[in-house]
This record gives C-alpha cells, structure tokens and sequence, in this order.
C-alpha cells in the first residue's frame, strides 16, 4: 500500500521555497493545497506591474541554475520547456568612484580586467579558482542536507568539509588570501550583500558565493525571475495541486504541539496530515502560531536574533532606452566601509550610499514598451531595529538616491523621464509581514545557521515543515529552492516516498 496516497499537505505561502515544495510532492502523488494571501504567486518573487512596466518585486540575480534545474527535473520536466533564460556576460558593471569594471565569466578577460585596474594582482584569479574550486565541492554538500540533529555535525559530508569552513574570519579578510587591494577584495565580496551582511562581518564560509557566480554564470529569464514562480505554479497545478490565491492563513491548527492543518482568515478550518510554512520565520512565529506554545522561538528571544538588513526599493518606468548601463550595475559608496557600518551597526541613513541597479531592458523586450526602460533600484539600508521615520524621509532619501544616480552613472537625471513609479521603504516591508523589515530575513552569522538556523523540520511543532530564506540553508532564491527540495523530501521520506 502506498502510505502516501491520500495524504494532504497544506503549504502556507506560495513563495520560491513552498511553490518548489508543492511542484515535487504533488509530483510524488501527495495532496497538496497551498494558501496565499496575495492576488498573485511569488512572495517576494513575484511580478510587480506599475503602469505598462513589469518589475520583479525581489531578487533579480538567478545563480546556481543548476539548483532550479534540479527543482524542476524532482517535478519531473525540464525547466528549458517553461522559461526562457539568458546566460549574461559580462555579468555585471561595478562601478567605483574612480572607473567602473566590467565583471566577466571569461576567465582570461577578467585577468585583463584586472590588470587594467590593480596590476599585478590578476595572479590572484588563478589561485582564487584553484583553491575555492576545491571548496565549493566540499561545502555545497553540506547546504543540501537538512541540519535536523546536532548529530549531523558527525556525519561525513560535514566533516569532511570542516577543514574547508574559514572560522573566525569574515569573506572580506579571507580574500586576503588571494587579492591586496580593497577594491578588488570588495569586487569578490559585494555578494555579502545578497544575504543583507557587510563583508566586514560576513563568515567567510560564504566565499563560495563570487567562485560560483565566476564558475557558474548568471542568468535573466525573459519576462523578469517572476516569471520561474509562474511556472512552478503551472508544474504544480499540472501535477494536481491546488494554489488558492487571495486565501490568507490566520492562524495554524495546533493540538498539543500537533500542527493538524490551518484555519483561514474567514475563518475555514483546513485538515492537513503536514503543514509547510512558506512566509517570513519571525513573523509567521509571533502571527501564526497560538501565544505560549514556543520556547525556543518565544517572541521574545526572537527579538534577540540578529537580522538582515533592509531595502529602499525604487521602480522607475521612464520613457527612454539607457543601452549604455548594463543589465546588473553596483555602485560603490565613496567610503563603503563607512556606508556599511552606518546599515548594520550604527543603524544611521548614509548620505554617502550605495545601491544596485537592474536595467533589464538590454536584455528583455518584455518588461517595457518599446523605446522604454523598467529601472529597478536597491538601496541597502538599516532594518526598523533602527527606528527610522520611513514616512519623514522617504521623500528625501528619494531625491538623494534620484541626485546621486545623476552624479554617479551614465544615466543622468532620471526626473525628466519617470512615467510610472513604485517606492518601497522598510516600514512598506514590515506592513508585507517581514519582522524589522529585514528583507533577508535572519542574518547569516555562523550561530544562525546549518544546525543553528530554524529546521526544515521545525523542531518546536509536530508535522511543521520550513521553507524559505528563514530556515536552513538560508536566504537567497537557489538556497530558498533547496529549503523547498530539503522539506519535500524530509516529507517524502516519512511516507517511504522518494
């Protein structure tokens, strides 16, 4: 007898990490229904429309394809057949006060690139894919296993890459090893920012992040990142899952520390055998679940974690083509190691910021009219730990994100061109259910993660299952894919499935 078959899970949220849960088990012959409070798929992965413009609300960067390509292969097709990705080289622009560096792919060109800039040091790339090649081997083992047991820091995988972990030294202090310059160290270590962490304090076990976006490539899917929620939406509906949108989940169902399904706004009592929650960790803890039940994760010592950082968001429909920025640009603060001090120590608002820019119209003819530009912007800045009056600087702060890109890129002033326009602070993020607004959710220090990071397997409530950027392997759409792959199968498991 199949112990799966009729079975039933409920996944709450369809983000990145509970859309991959639901595409896999559905596949594997589960009942699955998931909940979304939103009009549309995504989470933060979802398709922001202002106007005639097409934006992704989050992230922006796919690396470790191979990651989503695994995902959808464990849904039994082939991700090719659903998206239309497009592999970018150069990478990305990182522009610095004084020049701007191309990043690429090409091994020999970035050697070039390099000794352009900072001479003699372009010895170091050959040494940097030597050694980190080795790493990566090792490590990436480790983020594909769940973490549910302090025991499995003694299993092989984990051991074996022990001596390949950096302990006690940040991603910026570790590319001492191969780079002296601070710019070129700051060019392999700006990707701290993915995880909302300065590299000053960024663990250096994170070093794998430039080896894999050199190694591996980056990539845009046509029509906006969107677009790969959408399509897993299709697969898991394919395969006889039920995604009910605008459909939010009050509060879970629980019986002596059993999650026995959820109870909807409106106040529907939904049965489940396992329940996947898919929505901000700290906020679903202090939201989702009935008061007193937690220890571990009491609202209290919640608020005793540290978090990630926060973003100010601009999404610019403008009525011109800018072919001369590339697809992915970041700009530099004139003293970065100021700028990140003021994010995540002194929890100040620089004056002195820098910030991301996709312009994804060089690449995608689907995310503008023709002749016009979809110009999404990212300002890291301190999360509402800080206690910034987001509705008394966001115009301000506005106007000098808006002067610096006219003194900072080829751009220009971009005033005269804006035809739509969405703005998003911390407190906008907060109000979407993010705790502190922290868009990368907890922080990836070495005591918050693996073992020490919330489980797959939540270990406070009974047939509870996490996924997303708050439970092991972290934030991040490949790791959040892997969250969605490492509950699947932990469920999957449990019922002799594969």
């Amino acid at each position: 007898m199949d112990k799966k078959a009729g079975k039933k899970i409920v996944i709450v949220g369809a983000g990145p990490g509970g859309l991959t849960a639901a595409m896999v088990l559905a596949k594997r012959g589960f009942q699955v229904d998931v909940f979304e409070k939103a009009p549309v798929v995504g989470g933060r992965n979802a398709e922001l429309q202002v106007g005639n413009f097409r934006f992704d609300l989050g992230p922006t960067f796919l690396m470790m394809k191979f990651v989503l390509d695994k995902a959808f292969e464990q849904a039994g097709v082939k991700s090719e057949d659903y998206l239309d990705f497009r592999r970018l080289d150069p990478m990305y622009r990182l522009i610095f006060p004084e020049f701007s560096l191309d990043v690429t792919e090409q091994r020999e060109q970035m050697k070039q690139e390099i000794a352009r800039y900072f001479p003699g040091e372009d010895a170091g790339l050959d040494k940097f894919f030597e050694r980190e090649a080795d790493r990566f081997r090792h490590i990436y083992n480790c983020l594909e296993k769940d973490y549910s047991s302090i025991a499995d820091f003694f299993k092989p995988t984990f051991l074996r890459a022990l001596p390949y972990i950096p302990f006690g030294r940040s991603i910026f202090q570790y590319l001492g090893n191969y780079f002296r310059s601070e710019k070129l160290r700051l060019s392999f270590t700006f990707q701290s920012k993915y995880l909302g962490m300065s590299p000053w304090e960024c663990p250096g076990f994170f070093v794998i992040l430039p080896y894999i976006e050199h190694e591996f490539g980056i990539f845009h899917v046509q029509g906006g990142l969107s677009e790969i929620s959408k399509a897993m939406a299709r697969v898991a509906e394919g395969h006889g899952a039920r995604i009910y949108l605008n459909a939010e989940v009050k509060r879970l169902d629980v019986s002596r520390r059993k999650v026995k399904g959820v109870i909807l706004a409106d106040g529907t009592h939904i049965d489940a055998d396992e329940t996947v929650i898919n929505a901000d960790f700290a906020h679903a803890m202090q939201t989702l679940v009935p008061d007193g039940l937690l220890k571990k994760y009491a609202s209290t010592k919640l608020k005793k974690k540290k978090y990630s950082c926060s973003t100010f968001m601009l999404y610019l429909g403008l009525d011109r083509a800018y072919p001369e920025m590339a697809h992915h640009s970041i700009v530099f603060a004139n003293d970065y190691h100021k700028n990140t001090d003021d994010i995540f120590r002194t929890l100040r608002l620089s004056e002195d910021i820098s910030f991301y820019i996709r312009n994804s119209s060089v690449t995608d003819d689907r995310v503008a009219p023709a002749g016009k530009s979809a110009i999404y912007i990212l300002v890291p800045v301190p999360n509402n730990e800080s206690g910034i009056d987001w509705e008394h600087e966001k115009a301000r702060f506005r106007e000098m994100v808006l002067d610096i890109i006219a003194r900072r890129t080829a751009m220009g002033d971009l005033r005269p061109h804006i035809v739509a326009e969405r703005v998003v602070t911390p407190a906008d993020w907060e109000d979407a259910g993010i705790f502190y607004g922290a868009t990368f959710n907890l922080a990836h220090t070495m005591n918050q993660m693996l073992y020490f990071r919330p489980h797959n397997q939540f270990e406070e409530l009974d047939n509870c299952y996490l996924v997303g950027g708050g439970t092991h392997p972290g934030s991040g759409l490949p790791t959040i894919y892997q969250s969605g792959l490492i509950a699947a199968n932990l469920i999957g498991r449990k019922y002799h499935g594969v």
